[in-house]
């Protein structure tokens, strides 16, 4: 793939660099904010060859590339002028999006910048797992401590990744809000949450004020709001403070003000938030477990078609958060390896040497997690491969759900997923569960693609049916 030529096609194709208000990728999309959608040629991206599928989602434009998005965006970055420190969330022609589309930009603009690193983390912490249940390692050994450090880091010191990336996303410094994220896991806030729990009530005061201590390591909500009230203030300043004192000032009134607000006010609402989020899906899901996998297991390429998945994100990290553990990453599973295996299952029916190569690959993308390259490439063309690895998902589901398999990590939900779901007491029914229910969605959606999922006439889609079903899956905000 010629990268510069690649990136020049798509600036054109949504309507020069001017049209665009924002951009990041995730890990095979180019996630676009336009001024207006009117002047993308969408017909045009889509007969690209380099080009899966073109989709208009949760307020974003969404190209989407494959396993090289990362360096097709590294091409786009250098032809753009408008990157800068302080991208706005909002539509510079006064346009706004719908409140549901808002809050999947603002997710998502937050979590995929250390979307990779968080998967990395979350698979070595399941290594490390693996490694105690089998005995190769014990806890007091420097081994197990060196590596459970580079695991653990960048959930420890959330609150300082949260506070950069959100400060960028509300269109602040992100710098200030990473220094507040840095406040509320700092040595001394932790030590004197320490003593307030020994001591049973508050043992710190601010100008009289009792101040609410909560160890906010590994937190996420506080942090957003703290950041967002951050940047409305700093906003504020920037248009009230002469140039030649705001560069300092700024800064040191959002410092002085936000980080005791939210040890008085913002931290305390935030938990309280996060704890009636994670009691409240608690609730759903042990009110019919395998209904709940059933569900998810059916719908959840649909959401990530339509880049809608990003809604869930919070309640996953919320529920590792406050309950310490979560069982929604199990659900998905079989919904990602039922892709999988619709792949393989048009991999070994095929005669047509160009699909076999397309679906071979996009079985060894699928078993990492990445299933763009089999739904847009392989298994959506011909629509039954997609809705057998639907089906296969959701059987896959009911059985993770009968058996509340979790996780105790984060990360993408793969293969290696099964290394994040051993529990702290070794392995058990809850971890063969999801094996079970991983194993079926695979077989099932196999060999249903394998007997019934292509035509007899034809072996390979035309790019007329591609290019139509590419259509299907997308619309105008």
């Amino acid at each position: 793939m010629e990268y510069q030529i690649l990136a020049q096609e798509i600036i054109a194709g949504i309507g020069g660099k001017e049209n665009i208000v924002s951009l990041v990728h995730c890990a095979t999309r180019l996630r676009f904010k336009l001024r207006d959608c009117t002047l993308t040629d969408i017909n045009k991206l889509k007969a690209h060859p380099d080009i899966m599928a073109v989709i208009e989602s949760g307020g974003q434009f969404q190209v989407v590339i494959g396993n090289e998005v990362k360096e097709v965006y590294q091409a786009i970055q250098p032809m753009l002028a408008l990157f800068d420190e302080k991208s706005s969330i909002t539509y510079p022609t006064g346009k706004r999006d719908n409140l549901f589309n808002h809050f999947i930009d603002i997710i998502s603009g937050i979590f995929i910048p250390f979307l990779g690193v968080m998967a990395a983390s979350g698979i070595l912490k399941g290594l490390l797992a693996v490694a105690i249940a089998f005995h190769w390692l014990t806890l007091d050994s420097g081994t197990y401590r060196v590596w459970y450090a580079a695991s653990d880091s960048l959930f420890y010191f959330f609150p300082l990744l949260l506070g950069y990336t959100a400060g960028k996303k509300f269109g602040g410094n992100p710098f200030i809000s990473m220094g507040i994220g840095g406040a509320l896991v700092h040595p001394l806030i932790i030590s004197a949450f320490d003593a307030s729990i020994v001591a049973g009530s508050p043992t710190e005061y601010f100008m009289g004020l009792p101040l609410s201590l909560l160890n906010y390591s590994s937190s996420v909500l506080p942090i957003i709001f703290a950041s967002w009230v951050s940047c409305k203030i700093e906003k504020k300043l920037d248009v009230l403070l002469p140039a030649t004192i705001k560069t300092f000032v700024t800064p040191l009134i959002c410092l002085m003000l936000i980080v005791p607000l939210v040890f008085i006010v913002i931290g305390p609402a935030a938990t309280w938030l996060s704890q009636l989020l994670a009691n409240g899906y608690q609730t759903i899901y042990g009110f019919a477990p395998v209904l709940a996998g059933a569900v998810m297991g059916a719908i959840w390429q649909v959401c990530v078609i339509f880049g809608l998945h990003w809604g869930l994100v919070p309640i996953v990290f919320n529920n590792l958060t406050v309950l310490g553990h979560d069982t929604l990453i199990p659900l998905l599973l079989p919904a990602v390896i039922g892709q999988t295996g619709a792949a393989l299952g048009v991999f070994l029916r095929t005669r047509d040497a160009k699909l076999k190569m397309l679906s071979g690959s996009a079985v060894t993308a699928g078993m990492f997690g990445i299933t763009e390259p089999a739904v847009y490439g392989v298994t959506l063309p011909y629509r039954r491969p997609f809705f057998f690895g639907c089906i296969a998902g959701s059987i896959g589901g009911a059985v993770i759900g009968y058996y509340q398999s979790a996780v105790y990590s984060i990360g993408l939900s793969n293969i290696f997923t099964f290394t994040q779901m051993i529990p702290p007491t070794g392995i058990d029914n809850t971890v063969w569960g999801a094996i079970i229910g991983t194993l079926l969605a695979f077989g099932i959606a196999t060999i249903l693609t394998w007997m019934f999922g292509l035509p007899a006439i034809t072996d390979q889609p035309t790019e007329d049916k591609i290019n139509k079903h590419q259509s299907d899956f997308s619309h105008k905000p």
